[in-house]
């Protein structure tokens, strides 16, 4: 297969008619997102909570969340990125799709209001609070050779964790798919390049994400490939699942944009 380069002027084009799709798009967001929740995170009722996991730097876990149920991800030990993977638990070959999110959301930012589709078009995440919206959905985790490269050897990596979390769940690596990186202050500039952007984390940062069908769900606690600490020293990193609470007809991230829109239909027809 021969690669044609573009000319500056063809890419320019190309850029000028996603900006067009992209402003017509946006246009149809019913709502404007909110800023970013408030810090410290409120205090979960001891009722409410129905398991709570600390995952150490370096390591992973993976559990099942039902429909409506919450993932609080927050940061009570120091900075971590988190790196979630998850799969339907009625149809594993259903599986979150970060593309997609980031394609049918017209954004890389992904915080409070957002939503994360799975790869049939629907919706298996709500964000329903947000105390940084610093995270990646572009770059995904780390591997062997990226943190062999730059720690040495004998470190664990992102990869390694989710072939195992995928093992013991009966798929194999194969079946993982891109992943949500947590607290990954990542942007992108305009020719393409990631940036890391420290600026955006807070101290203390906390994540809710609401289960928007039963789903098999994986955490790995290992450094982001743009993390610029020379060192490999995560933290450990708190997610507490709390009992489900039926969303509101206006809810935010039901109602905030028209792609989340179609996307809680295709899970409405899917539930008939």
């Amino acid at each position: 297969m021969t690669h044609v380069r573009r000319s500056p002027e063809d890419i320019a084009a190309n850029r000028a008619r996603y900006e067009e799709h992209q402003r017509k798009g946006l246009e149809f967001a019913p709502k404007a997102l909110p800023e970013a929740s408030p810090l410290p995170a409120a205090e979960i009722a001891p009722d409410r909570i129905i398991h709570r996991e600390v995952i150490p730097g370096g390591w992973y876990w993976s559990t099942h969340i039902r429909k409506s149920e919450v993932f609080r991800v927050s940061l009570d030990h120091g900075f971590s990125t988190v790196s979630v993977v998850a799969w339907s638990a009625g149809d594993t070959s259903e599986r979150l799709n970060l593309p997609d999110t980031v394609k049918m959301q017209w954004t890389t930012a992904l915080g409070k209001g957002r939503v994360i589709f799975s790869d049939m078009g629907r919706v298996m995440f709500s964000l329903t609070e947000d105390s940084s919206g610093a995270h990646d959905g572009l770059m995904g985790g780390s591997t062997f050779a990226s943190n062999a490269a730059k720690y040495g050897e004998g470190k664990r990596n992102t990869r390694d964790n989710l072939i195992l979390i995928a093992t013991k769940t009966g798929l194999d690596k194969r079946d993982i798919p891109s992943v949500l990186a947590l607290f990954a202050p990542v942007r992108v500039d305009r020719d393409g390049a990631f940036l890391w952007k420290p600026e955006l984390l807070r101290g203390g940062d906390y994540v809710e994400l609401r289960a928007e069908m039963d789903m098999i769900v994986g955490f790995s606690n290992c450094p982001h490939p743009l993390d610029p600490d020379a060192a490999c020293r995560p933290n450990a990193v708190t997610v507490t699942r709390i009992a489900a609470t039926a969303p509101m007809a206006d809810d935010l991230c039901r109602t905030a944009t028209a792609e989340a829109m179609r996307g809680f239909e295709n899970n409405a027809l899917a539930a008939m």
